[in-house]
């Protein structure tokens, strides 16, 4: 807890078996109250370590998408009374010691939204692959300027949030798979939301999670064509699904599969 406030950490994994003890025992706990991860039905043993770890674990029944794996984090910490949450990949590529500079700069209500940017530092020494790098600063360039924005990267899974912006979003209409991150900005931006960034060392190697060559291509495009809706929707030319004043928010009475649930 922090000024108050409960700090849940949600964990999306798939297949996370060798990095998720290793992830878990770098979270701090005297600031974290809950721990939540939610397994998009991995083909590893991830779950039954989750639950040996005494991590609150939920299992889809079918792998879903990453997108959706994000959406029952979500509704998990909720529904557990969050008042911050922290979403931290398993895998090990990001640096759980972060967690009380993200957690801090919600808490005490300076942002709303906390990215942890890999750009602001040496990404390429960490193990970024170039393509990767030079896609990175070409997209962000383009989303700030159709976002209005001046981040230094959209694509981090590394990300905290205070309650009021998972309640109000509309997160339900967002896409199951990969771009789901990218519409979850664009919405952030969309409802006014303040966004903070802090620099954030990562690390690449064979176990850590990473899309390949093609499906970057596609999230690629799809980072493009959310901004570009974005736009319009800011104009009042075109509101898009998740632009609507219909869009449907997170149902927090969805029964989530739940494997364990920690004490």
């Amino acid at each position: 807890m922090l000024n108050g406030k409960k700090i849940v950490v949600v964990m999306p994994a798939y297949n996370a078996e060798k990095t998720l003890e290793k992830t878990y025992a770098e979270i701090y706990k005297d600031i974290v109250d809950e721990i939540i991860l939610t397994d998009d039905k991995s083909t590893d043993s991830t779950k039954d370590l989750s639950k040996e770890l005494n991590i609150t674990t939920i299992v889809h029944k079918d792998n879903m998408g990453y997108g959706a794996n994000q959406k029952s984090c979500y509704i998990a910490a909720l529904n557990s009374g969050a008042d911050i949450v922290i979403m931290l990949h398993p895998d090990y590529q990001y640096s759980p010691k972060l967690i009380p500079a993200l957690a801090s700069m919600l808490a005490f209500e300076e942002y709303d939204v906390v990215l942890a940017s890999r750009m602001l530092s040496d990404v390429l020494k960490g193990g970024m692959p170039l393509y990767k790098y030079i896609a990175n600063i070409f997209l962000t360039s383009f989303q700030n300027f159709f976002l209005n924005q001046h981040l230094s990267e959209y694509h981090t899974g590394y990300r905290g949030f205070r309650r009021e912006v998972l309640e109000k979003l509309p997160l339900s209409d967002c896409d199951n798979d990969f771009i789901f991150d990218n519409e979850m900005l664009a919405l952030v931006t969309y409802y006014g939301f303040k966004i903070g960034e802090i620099s954030c060392p990562c690390k690449y190697f064979p176990e850590a999670s990473s899309i390949n060559f093609i499906r970057s291509c596609k999230y690629g495009i799809g980072c493009l064509m959310v901004s570009l809706k974005y736009f319009l929707a800011n104009q009042g030319i075109y509101k898009s699904k998740i632009f609507k004043s219909n869009a449907k928010k997170l149902n927090l009475d969805e029964e989530l599969p739940y494997y364990h649930k920690s004490n």
